[in-house]
Parts: structure tokens; sequence; C-alpha cells
């Protein structure tokens, strides 16, 4: 029997409004200082595509963007504004959190990551389509 493709994962934008929830809300609390005064000072509320270029471009380049203190899903949510959203399957998330973390060994397991990311209802965590 083939292997078959493990199920990729980002975060769904469509799940925010659907369930009368901000993403960027949400989002704009992983901002740096610096970006979150940048953005607020801009007058207009920010979108979607400024908070992921910030957090692209600056945010994500820091250090402490994502820690061990994070929740694990919460962390994942930082690696898709990182990315750009990019779809990644649940090794490639190990694989990230962990570097990011600094866990080679020990870190959270593909298995449990599909187990916590199946039953994730607050970052908009979804299967990504097609």
């Amino acid at each position: 029997m083939a292997d078959q493709p493990q199920q990729r994962w980002s975060i769904d934008l469509d799940w925010f409004e659907r369930n009368n929830r901000s993403f960027s809300a949400l989002a704009q609390g992983c901002l740096c200082p610096r970006c979150q005064k940048r953005l607020r000072t801009a007058k207009k509320e920010a979108s979607v595509a400024d908070i992921m270029s910030a957090i692209g471009d600056c945010c994500s380049k820091k250090k402490d963007f994502i820690t061990r203190g994070l929740p694990v899903t919460e962390g994942i949510f930082r690696l898709f504004l990182a990315n750009g959203n990019q779809p990644l399957d649940s090794d490639e998330l190990v694989t990230q959190l962990d570097q990011w973390r600094a866990e080679g060994i020990g870190g959270t397991s593909p298995e449990i990551l599909s187990r916590l990311l199946e039953s994730e209802h607050y970052y908009g965590l979804k299967q990504a389509q097609g």
C-alpha cells in the first residue's frame, strides 16, 4: 500500500468571519512593539495584508517571535503568520516549531500535532483545501 500524502494545514481566514472572530485582532497581538506602533499610527484598521507583511518582514525575524513558553497551537499560528500562511504538513510543522523553540529532540510529534490541529477552535488552523 502506497503512503498517502500527509494532510497540509494553514490558517483559514474565512473561519474567523464564519465564527464572528477577528483575525486582525488576534494577529496584531503577535506583532512586535515597533510594528504595533507603526500600524496603529496609520490611523486606519490594519489589513490582513499589512499585518502579514509586517510579521513576515520584521516581527518573525526576532528570536522571541516563537518561544517554548507559547502554547503549541499559538506557536503554529505564528509559524503560518511568518511564512505567509503557506500550507505545511505535520512533519514540516514539527521541524519548524522545534527549530524556533530550540528543541531538536523531544518536541511535539507529528501525530500529537495532528490531533491538536484537528480539535483546534481558536486560531482558525484548518486542513488546507486543494
